[in-house]
């Protein structure tokens, strides 16, 4: 079984580099089972021996990789175990890259805001929502006008109603001790955003201006 000992050697050499897959599978002689299920190209894909499922993997150069430990028999296949740990790795990195991760942006309301800071407020919005960010939106209500709370949750209501084309809501508005709070998130086929050719001028970031909240 020299081929196979040179292989181990290399898969060792591998391993030291990688790891975080280090121990995920048996190989070789690692494997403790009688019989195993090959599967993979360039093999007759049944239940071997152990013993011949060793022979197998040495007349291919290759290593007998466990990828089914917990199979009824255990699932193998004949790959050289670099290459097996390579691919693995690279699926890995392709799942990760789909995972499109989603920020959330914060707009905030006075309970009397004006319509020119609404309307300010909500193209931002917009703009949120088409870049695939959820939308936090809250009304600060600052001392005793927490007596206006009920204008407050009109108002996010309003905003979700002017925002339907774009978004869905999440969460209805919730009063959070100062705050009432709606998240919308974006719809999925929303209209596409639209080019807009800025002035110099106007080049300025697109986040909404923080007010700062008193007590």
């Amino acid at each position: 079984m020299g081929v196979i000992k040179k292989k181990q050697t290399g898969s060792k050499r591998y391993l030291m580099k990688n790891d975080s897959l280090k121990g995920q599978h048996r190989i070789n002689e690692q494997i403790r089972a009688k019989e195993v299920r090959i599967v993979g190209d360039e093999v007759e894909a049944k239940v071997y021996p152990i013993a011949q499922a060793l022979r197998l993997a040495e007349e291919h150069e290759a290593d007998l990789v466990e990828i089914s430990p917990n199979a009824e028999p255990p699932v193998c296949r004949i790959i050289d175990y670099s290459k097996f740990l390579y691919q693995l790795k690279k699926r890995q990195k392709e799942q990760k890259a789909k995972q499109v991760k989603v920020n959330v942006k914060e707009i905030r309301f006075g309970p009397q805001t004006d319509d020119h800071d609404y309307n300010f407020k909500l193209k931002h919005a917009k703009g949120f929502l088409e870049d695939g960010d959820k939308v936090k939106a809250y009304v600060f209500f600052k001392g005793r006008s927490i007596l206006f709370k009920e204008q407050g949750e009109v108002l996010l209501l309003r905003f979700a109603n002017d925002l339907e084309d774009y978004a869905k809501v999440d969460q209805m508005p919730i009063l959070e001790g100062k705050r009432m709070t709606i998240q919308l998130s974006p719809k999925k086929g929303a209209a596409p955003k639209k080019p807009v050719t800025l002035k110099p001028a106007e080049n300025a970031s697109k986040a909404v201006p923080a007010e700062k909240e008193e007590e």
